[in-house]
């Protein structure tokens, strides 16, 4: 297909879906229990409570497939899982004023409110991200940024995954998002859990024809607290 031809029509197919699917979104994250009050650790025997923290805008997109698989195999394996779509919400990037003290109230007054206490009570914390210009996708990257405002509540062990997806097929065009994803956990002091690196997925849906939405869900089964 002419990659040209392509952007332009599913672009436009993309703007007229975009407000239904923002609306169908905020209604099930507004279905999503509250966490409970306990700390990271206080998981009840091998179960874990586990935070998807997905960036892509495409709601069938190949990054959100595999968020899907994973979260399938995740509760079936027992583990409470929320999910938080980054690309459905309103998150603000961090402006760097420092009003938190990197361990207090944000004084943006936003949807990160939301996925806060769900970071803070977490066992495990998931990424995922399509490849935006050989990096993570900006939204997801918002979220991320904000970590700042609850730094010292997050430097506690915890396990982490990484999810993405990419068109390209060469393993040097995934090193900046493996690099960055292994920088943060030796910065939060959290252990990798796993990662699926779906390659040659361009497309909507093409990674559906491939063998990593069945890794994802394994990945997911396979979790232990």
């Amino acid at each position: 297909m002419n990659r040209r031809h392509f952007l332009t029509t599913t672009l436009a197919a993309a703007a007229v879906a975009q407000s239904s699917l923002l609306q169908a979104r905020t209604a099930a994250a507004a279905q999503v229990s509250s966490p409970s009050q306990t700390t990271s650790g206080d998981s009840i025997g091998d179960s874990m409570q586990i935070v998807v923290l997905t960036g892509s805008p495409r709601e069938n997109g190949n990054s959100n497939t595999l968020a899907d698989f994973f979260i399938k195999g995740a509760t079936e394996a027992g583990h409470s899982v929320q999910r938080f779509d980054a690309a459905q919400h309103a998150v603000t990037p961090c402006i760097a004023c420092n009003s938190c003290g990197m361990d207090g109230p944000c004084v943006m007054d936003d949807d990160f409110e939301i996925v806060r206490p769900m970071l803070l009570a977490a066992d495990m914390v998931v990424l995922v991200t399509p490849m935006y210009y050989f990096g993570i996708s900006a939204q997801l990257k918002a979220v991320i940024d904000r970590f700042y405002a609850i730094n010292g509540q997050l430097h506690v062990h915890k396990k982490a995954a990484l999810l993405m997806t990419y068109a390209n097929t060469s393993k040097r065009n995934a090193a900046p998002i493996l690099s960055h994803y292994e920088e943060l956990l030796d910065y939060m002091g959290w252990e990798d859990a796993g990662r699926v690196i779906a390659p040659g997925v361009w497309t909507e849906g093409s990674v559906k024809r491939t063998q990593y939405p069945q890794m994802a869900y394994e990945l997911g089964r396979s979790l232990k607290a």
